[in-house]
């Protein structure tokens, strides 16, 4: 009844309260990742095994919670593997420059080795991504690897011990075999239900680049949202903004990577391929598509494909 949902929501709530130094808000405003410095909450391990029992109990008892995690974390759960993609959602800058490295020929550019340096309360601490790391400089032929590398220390090994927890206590309640049948977006449905997602409030907080609100495309683009069941709106904001959880004070206080940042449509990329999206900014590129058929069906397969990874972006 109400009581139950009431105590499921106000858990959830206190267990990412910033006070209990357990997880942390990501740049979005949005979603949770575990703190990598919450050690100096005593027995912060046992809370974490809470924590996973509490979403796990959630899930058998059909309850939703207050508590949407990043990409990684559903990945965590799913036991599927992390790519750097998955740093946008945690840190949008080093995101950036990392795909810069990818993007382009770093000889002689950068002075890098397979090593990161980490604040820890005021204490400056060298962390070895591979064996002797910091002794192995990182060239244009071994990038790759240390870009996955320093990924996987930002989302996995900084936080091994709390994911571990978390999982374990998830897993008591909820087996893998009964949840690895779903991708990171349905996790996240189902942990936190179908957002009511008010169209108006978000066509009222769309601004444009390269396209007017009287630009043909944005009319049909109009009438492809009114069109949506609130499923197929959420995978839609799912897919531009990184989650399909709404502000409590609606689409105008979105959050990007430099603050307040609203719903933003830009005319950009060829009209023969899927539009694609940039979380971080909350910011859909839209091809100038030459039929509403055609944008209709593009962003629909976008919205339903692209929507729980990068694969789009």
């Amino acid at each position: 009844g109400g009581l139950t949902r009431e105590w499921y929501l106000t858990l959830s709530k206190q267990m990412l309260n910033p006070d209990k130094a357990l997880f942390i808000h990501m740049s979005n405003g949005l979603t949770y990742q575990p703190n990598p410095s919450s050690h100096i909450q005593p027995d912060h391990l046992k809370y974490f095994k809470f924590a996973g029992q509490v979403v796990g109990k959630a899930l058998w008892d059909e309850q939703l919670l207050d508590a949407h995690f990043t990409l990684s974390m559903y990945k965590h759960l799913l036991n599927l593997p992390i790519g750097y993609q998955d740093v946008e959602a945690v840190d949008p800058d080093f995101f950036r420059n990392l795909k810069w490295m990818l993007d382009n020929d770093i000889s002689d550019v950068l002075d890098e080795t397979f090593s990161i340096v980490r604040n820890q309360f005021g204490e400056m601490l060298t962390v070895d991504l591979k064996p002797n790391g910091r002794n192995i400089p990182v060239t244009e032929d071994n990038k790759a690897e240390y870009v996955q590398l320093v990924a996987e220390q930002h989302l996995t090994t900084a936080i091994r011990d709390q994911i571990d927890a978390f999982k374990q206590g998830f897993q008591d309640l909820m087996p893998p075999e009964l949840i690895n049948i779903f991708t990171c977006s349905e996790l996240e449905l189902l942990m936190c239900g179908l957002p009511s997602i008010d169209v108006e409030d978000l066509k009222a907080n769309t601004e444009y680049s390269g396209y007017t609100r009287e630009s043909v495309q944005i009319k049909w683009y109009w009438s492809f949202v009114h069109s949506l069941n609130q499923e197929d709106l959420a995978r839609l904001v799912q897919f531009v903004t990184g989650t399909s959880q709404v502000p409590m004070e609606g689409f105008k206080a979105l959050k990007g990577m430099n603050g307040p940042q609203r719903f933003n449509i830009h005319r950009c990329g060829d009209s023969r391929r899927l539009p694609s999206s940039h979380t971080c900014f909350n910011q859909l590129d839209l091809p100038e598509y030459s039929s509403e058929e055609q944008l209709h069906k593009l962003l629909l397969t976008a919205c339903r494909e692209g929507f729980q990874g990068f694969g789009f972006s």
